[in-house]
């Protein structure tokens, strides 16, 4: 039998860890063991405007000591006799927002591949298993977890690339490729950030027939550009934007988390029969909407959460096959706390990714 990893990591305490302010320790609660996880010796993970929230406590209470961090590549260095997938020890692998379901054959959701819509869901931090057990992220040395939710990184895209990935992307694919974003199609990805930024590369390499980028700032236009948008729309720049390019798109994707969102005028841009998908997540309240930015154009407002295991792997392929790579800034583990400064002052260009240089 393989050694118990030493399980520390950097522990938010309280809110005020989200002001940088982590420190350093050993995990309370570990995962109780079982034969169909995998050990993971972590290299990379990158950072979330949903660590943010957590250490915050600013979608609710948080379960302190926390350990934060679920966009997780490293080695395999222990994997029980039940694992899935074929996975080895020293394979790399991944994990993303998403640590358990209940996989039960009677769950509506996890028997139709819809994993991450399973009420009996695990987070991969902060969120407790159903023995009692406490679940944490990847801002550690090490990560236990269900192999069901472990994906191998395909060769062709670097670990601290991959990363990001397994939250940030799969948060944008997913909707897109739900949605229909394909040849024929004129796509939106509002804010391009940490998660924007995916929607862009994919969209493009979906095969969309135009591809606009919409953000606050005419600063990111030339990289947002060069990720392969068509078009550029800077709302800050233009007081007029919404009537200039009214009923434009016919699939828009959202993500946003700020309550003050022009939601209406993002609303103008649909076509008839469009879509509005939003990803991100105020810790408060959506904008008031008005049910005829609905009704006149028939148009259709979702919401979308990451993407279960099979579909991650697919989108993983699919970035490996053609190409994209993450715009990432890397810091080292042991700088966590300047790395959490640092994104919440708007620095990232566009993801952050923690490297834990003791483990490469």
């Amino acid at each position: 039998m393989a050694a118990e990893p030493k399980f520390e990591g950097w522990l938010g305490k309280g809110p005020e860890s989200a002001q940088g302010k982590m420190e350093w320790g050993a995990f309370p609660k570990v995962k109780t063991w079982d034969e169909g996880d995998v050990d993971i010796q972590i290299t990379h993970c990158g950072i979330c405007g949903s660590d943010v929230h957590t250490l915050s406590s600013g979608w609710g209470p948080t379960p302190y000591p926390c350990c934060v961090g679920h966009e997780i590549v490293g080695k395999a260095v222990r994997v029980g006799k039940n694992a899935e997938k074929g996975i080895k020890v020293g394979d790399r692998v991944g994990v993303g927002a998403q640590n358990s379901s209940c996989l039960r054959p009677d769950c509506e959701e996890c028997s139709a591949g819809l994993e991450n819509h399973c009420t009996r869901g695990v987070n991969t931090f902060a969120s407790p298993y159903p023995d009692g057990q406490m679940s944490y992220g990847g801002y550690a040395d090490y990560h236990r977890c269900p192999s069901h939710f472990v994906v191998k990184i395909p060769d062709a895209i670097k670990s601290d690339e991959a990363a990001p990935m397994l939250c940030g992307g799969i948060t944008l694919y997913s909707p897109l490729k739900n949605n229909g974003c394909g040849p024929g199609k004129k796509v939106g990805i509002v804010g391009v950030g940490g998660l924007g930024h995916y929607g862009v590369m994919f969209a493009k390499a979906l095969g969309a027939d135009k591809v606009v980028g919409i953000s606050r700032k005419a600063e990111k236009k030339d990289d947002v550009l060069k990720m392969g948008a068509d078009e550029y729309i800077a709302t800050d720049d233009d007081p007029d934007w919404a009537n200039h390019h009214a009923r434009s798109l016919d699939l828009i994707v959202s993500t946003v988390s700020s309550p003050k969102m022009p939601l209406m005028e993002y609303l103008q841009l649909l076509r008839t029969k469009g879509t509005f998908i939003q990803v991100g997540a105020p810790e408060d309240k959506l904008p008031d909407m008005n049910a005829f930015a609905f009704i006149a154009k028939g148009v259709k407002f979702g919401g979308s959460a990451i993407g279960p295991p099979w579909q991650i792997e697919e989108m993983l392929k699919f970035a490996a096959d053609k190409g994209i790579h993450s715009w990432i800034n890397k810091y080292s583990m042991k700088d966590a706390n300047q790395a959490i400064i640092d994104f919440n002052a708007g620095k990232p260009r566009y993801r952050f990714v923690l490297e834990n240089e003791k483990h490469l």
